[in-house]
């Protein structure tokens, strides 16, 4: 039996015979990686570390954002501004209309905000086991998601949205999606948006130009004054908004800013808690980069991973899928597993909350985990507006949601149906 016919079968694909045929123009040496979901390791992982801050635009007066405090999440009405020797003090701009649907934002640092993030963003391929997600890039923006992430692999030199293989999900290419995302960018010129690239075949960074160049999200890409950013380095939402710059592209592998600026290497401006967690504890440690101290980690962003995950064990292979059914404990504001409680613990350990809150099936839960967004900002989610200017309400189980089925059903089971069809072939 073809390997993609397994899959099809296993995994209950939309329609074997189309995803078969899919594939068949797209040809990957690559094999489901057993362990693709651990702690990446070997000879083409590495963890960039700077000695010294580099200047990449010359020498300019610095703006620091005036606050109550290092870890304060108020905004501002002035800024300091370093001239030669004497600081001077005047207005902060004016903002006409809210920054990502609030007016306190335009005041903040990037960097004191926290947002919502989608794990595997263009993953939502319908009844498809390793989809994370129910709803398109462009509601998922819609609905209030700030930082898009997803895995990518290169089959035959293009650059695909790939879970572990692209055998077992393939949501298209890379250009296809960041054009998405550039539209929406254009149409909603107050928003920033975070994209974080993971790199699964910890390919070069240059394979990353084209399809960000060719999909037009380069003419909003920001590009960092200096390398790396610490937390106080960003500008606030605001001036990001008005120099446009308001795509930030993050890549965890193999980004190289000195040739490609406006891919922000991940992990020397950012840690994360444990990845692909199956545990509802949630632990609030630094698991990547591995090493750095707490003093380190204290001057850098950092990202909650809470997308619960299930071993899915079959025929000598395990792959992690979103464990949909606890999704709405796990994407909840409060209780055991919470997005909530695991938010606040982090905030309670590090003296301020996560900047990124990474999860499954955000639609889950009625706006919950905007609502802890909300919340740690110090400001009112109403889920009927989404706090967008597009009137649409957030959050609905989609009819076609394989996680509304789920969370109704129980854990993950294969279906013997599925069984049955494998002892006949």
């Amino acid at each position: 039996m073809h390997r993609s016919q397994l899959f099809c079968i296993v995994l209950a694909l939309q329609s074997c015979a189309q995803s078969v045929s899919g594939l068949a123009n797209v040809s990957s040496t690559s094999a489901v990686n057993d362990s693709a979901d651990a702690l990446p390791t070997g000879s083409g992982v590495s963890y960039i570390s700077y000695s010294s801050t580099l200047t990449t635009l010359g020498s300019q007066a610095s703006l620091v954002t005036a606050s109550s405090g290092s870890n304060a999440r108020t905004s501002t009405n002035t800024v300091l501004v370093a001239t030669g020797t004497s600081i001077l003090s005047i207005p902060s701009p004016t903002y006409t209309t809210p920054c990502n649907g609030f007016p306190e934002f335009c005041n903040r640092q990037y960097s004191n905000i926290t947002y919502v993030a989608a794990h595997n963003s263009p993953f939502d391929i319908p009844n498809n086991l390793a989809s994370n997600q129910d709803y398109g890039v462009i509601t998922q923006l819609d609905n209030g998601i700030r930082m898009l992430q997803g895995q990518t692999h290169v089959v035959n030199g293009i650059v695909y949205f790939c879970h572990t293989s692209c055998e077992l999900l393939n949501a298209g290419p890379a250009e296809a999606y960041f054009a998405n995302v550039t539209t929406w960018l254009a149409a909603n010129p107050n928003d920033v948006v975070t994209i974080l690239i993971a790199n699964g075949d910890y390919v070069s960074v240059g394979n990353f130009t084209h399809p960000i160049e060719s999909s037009g999200l380069l003419k909003y890409a920001y590009i960092p004054s200096i390398i790396p950013m610490n937390l106080g380095d960003w500008p606030t939402l605001g001036e990001l908004i008005l120099k446009n710059q308001r795509a930030v592209i993050f890549m965890d592998y193999n980004a190289n800013q000195t040739t490609v600026p406006y891919i922000l290497d991940e992990f020397s401006q950012m840690w994360e808690t444990p990845f692909d967690p199956t545990n509802q504890t949630f632990l609030c440690t630094v698991q990547r980069p591995p090493g750095i101290s707490r003093a380190q980690a204290m001057e850098r962003m950092y990202l909650a991973n809470h997308n619960l995950n299930a071993p899915l064990n079959l025929f000598g292979s395990t792959v992690l899928v979103p464990d949909t059914a606890v999704l709405n404990d796990t994407n909840a504001a409060s209780g055991y597993g919470s997005l909530g409680l695991a938010a606040n613990n982090c905030a309670a350990a590090w003296g301020r909350p996560p900047n990124f809150l990474l999860v499954d099936y955000y639609n889950v839960g009625n706006g919950s985990v905007f609502d802890v967004a909300a919340q740690l900002n110090d400001v009112a989610y109403s889920n009927n507006n989404n706090n967008n200017n597009n009137n649409s309400s957030c959050c609905e189980i989609s009819e076609k949601s394989f996680a509304g089925r789920r969370t109704q059903a129980g854990r993950i089971l294969i279906p013997t149906f599925i069984i049955a069809g494998l002892l006949v072939l």
